[in-house]
Parts: structure tokens; C-alpha cells; sequence
């Protein structure tokens, strides 16, 4: 197991590769290209680049989070195979620098949604909160002005602004898909991408729905265990795998996470591991990362990852703002620090116990 942190590059983050660098037993970094507009090539000479900074502070770019899908691909448009092709040159080159691990979604229109970037919890810290009733009376672009206002003026990912103004337009497109479509329209991208990923060497995750439920009428297809053991069997391969984000799965009550990581602990190629307390069926705040403090026991997860023989990348998901920090929106160092050291403490109580 190597545990890492996210890390925005380009000045886009406040904190930097000499303080992850000095977190105790991080290796690395998951990082980005977000200034590449969607559907385009990460150039090797930029990756090369980034890889040589990130490696100049002590730390390894083994994993990238995230190259977003094109909506071509995603909606089964004709333009796809251009969209994919993209892709595929992309993983080369990714493969070329080092990147073992590529992190990606399938979700239609928008990635990750919240109602609140800073929802103040009871101790003064500040966390992401959803509020489903709130979001279900908002437009896309409202949502996204709403998001992007409390930001503290970083850039989001999975929310660029050059998305917004079709996103109406893409959500009307999706009335018309049925579930099965988009099963079909995932199946087709997988069986052009993964053997390419294995004959790179880059092994595929892809992320949870978030949250796991349907939002404007979009379909959310990995969003539990049975459609996770359906997305697995379309292309049976550890380079088609997943990655278990905790919080994600575990907004639904209905998911029971551990069970999960031991049942897919050889498919799960990344693990973002964070709890949350779920205030209601659809609503939920996030929350500190140990047990006590949500709804999520992060000792059987961990637990059960061990015990299913987990080998691969694990991260801190997103921290509370804490101590006055001022940082992106879930993604301060103080809080996913002590997460990971937590993380790091249960891991070592478990493998001790073997």
C-alpha cells in the first residue's frame, strides 16, 4: 500500500510538494493537467515536466486524477472515436512518465455535487455538505456559480467554467438515455480503452457516482455493489478496475463499504478513504476521517482491504478546514494530514494483527 495526497498543480493550491513532502510515509501525489481542455492529448513534453517537479521534492507521480471523458464518449455520439483515440494516446503518454494508476469517472454532465463547500459543523471547522431538496431547486448553472463562489477563488475539479453553458443542453440530452444506453456507451469505451491500459501498464479506477443517486434525471450506474460487479464483468481484467471512495458509496446507507472493499479488494486499484454523517435518506455532511466522527467504520474498511490482499494506492479523500486555513474546498493540508496519519495508524494496527 502507498499512501499519497491529491495535488493541483500550476500555483492552483495552496498547499505545496514540500509540505506533503514532509508528511509522515506519503510517497506521493495523485495530480492533474487541468488546464488541458476535455476530450484533448496530455502532451509527454508537459507530463515530463510535471513529473520532474513533482519528483524534485522526494515524491512519486505514479497516479493521475483525473483525465475527464469527453461528453462525446459518454453520450455515444459518432464523434467518440476521435474523443477516444485522444484517450488512448493520452494513457501512452502517461505510461511514458511513470503513471501506474490513472483515477476517471463515468459520470454524465457534472462529476462530484455539493449544495455547501462550507458548512460549519458544531467544533467551528468547515466542511462539504449536500442538501438534496437544495440542489434538486437549483439549475446546472446556478449550482455551478453557487460552487464556484465558494471556492475561495480555486479552480474545481470536474467543474471547469468552459462546461457550464452547455450543461442544460447535455442534461436535456440524457432524458432520453436510458440506463442501458449508458451501460452500452461505457461498455464501448472500456472494450477500445483497457487493452491499451494493459499493454501500457496503467491500470484503470474508475470513481463512484457522488453522490450515488440521480440528480436531474442523469443515470448513475456506479453507485453500488451490484452495478460495481456488472461495470467489472463488462471487461474482466485487474487493468478494469476500481476505485473505492468511501464516501461516495457511503452517502447511500443502503451500501455497506467494508463488504465491499473485501469483495473487490483485487479490482480496486485506488482507494479514496474519508467519512462522512449522514443527516438524512439524501442528505450529509462530510466529516472528520475517524470512525467516531460519522457513519463509517474506517477500521473494518481498512481492515477489509488488508485481509482481501489490497496492494495499491490509498489517499486521504477530503479534509475539514480546520486552524483557519483557507485552501480549496476539501482539499486543505492540516485535516487530510491528520487523515492520512490516522489511515496510516489503522493500517499498521490491522497488518500487525494478522
Amino acid at each position: 500500500m502507498k499512501m499519497i495526497l491529491r495535488w493541483f498543480p500550476h500555483n492552483d493550491d495552496s498547499v505545496t510538494l514540500t509540505q506533503i513532502a514532509q508528511t509522515p510515509c506519503i510517497t506521493g501525489v495523485a495530480t492533474c493537467l487541468p488546464k488541458i481542455p476535455v476530450g484533448e492529448v496530455w502532451p509527454l513534453e508537459t507530463l515530463k515536466a510535471l513529473k520532474e517537479e513533482i519528483n524534485g521534492a522526494g515524491l512519486e507521480m505514479e497516479v493521475i486524477e483525473s483525465v475527464n471523458i469527453h461528453e462525446d464518449i459518454k453520450k455515444g455520439l459518432p464523434s467518440r472515436d476521435e474523443y477516444i483515440q485522444n484517450y488512448i494516446d493520452t494513457i501512452k503518454n502517461l505510461s511514458e512518465t511513470g503513471v501506474r494508476c490513472l483515477c476517471y469517472n463515468f459520470m454524465p454532465v457534472m462529476d462530484w455535487v455539493r449544495s455547501d463547500l462550507a458548512h460549519r459543523l458544531p467544533d467551528g471547522s468547515y466542511v462539504l455538505s449536500y442538501r438534496h431538496e437544495n440542489l434538486a431547486e437549483m439549475t446546472p448553472l446556478s449550482m455551478a456559480d453557487s460552487m464556484l463562489d465558494k471556492a475561495e477563488g480555486f479552480s474545481l475539479p470536474g467543474w471547469e467554467p468552459d462546461r457550464f453553458d452547455q450543461m442544460a443542453a447535455d442534461i436535456m440530452f440524457y432524458q432520453d438515455v436510458s440506463e442501458e444506453m449508458y451501460w452500452d456507451n461505457i461498455r464501448y469505451f472500456l472494450e477500445a480503452v483497457i487493452p491499451v491500459a494493459e499493454a501500457w501498464d496503467v491500470r484503470m479506477a474508475i470513481h463512484p457516482d457522488d453522490p450515488p443517486w440521480s440528480l436531474f434525471g442523469l443515470p448513475k450506474l456506479i453507485n453500488n455493489a451490484e452495478n460495481i460487479r456488472r461495470f467489472l464483468s463488462i471487461y474482466d481484467s485487474p487493468y478494469n478496475g476500481l476505485t473505492l471512495c468511501s464516501g461516495s458509496l457511503g452517502a447511500d446507507a443502503n451500501n455497506d463499504v467494508a463488504a465491499m472493499a473485501a469483495e473487490f479488494a483485487n479490482r480496486i486499484n485506488f482507494a479514496h478513504l474519508r467519512n462522512l454523517k449522514r443527516v438524512s435518506t439524501y442528505d450529509f455532511d462530510e466529516s472528520a476521517h475517524p470512525s467516531r466522527c460519522g457513519d463509517l467504520d474506517m477500521f473494518e474498511i481498512v481492515k477489509a482491504l488488508y485481509d482481501g490482499g489490497f496492494d495499491a494506492y490509498v489517499r486521504p479523500d477530503h479534509g475539514r478546514m480546520i486552524w483557519g486555513e483557507v485552501a480549496r474546498p476539501g482539499y486543505g493540508l492540516y485535516d487530510r494530514a491528520l487523515g492520512a496519519c490516522y489511515l496510516l495508524g489503522l493500517w499498521e494496527a490491522v497488518s500487525k494483527m494478522a
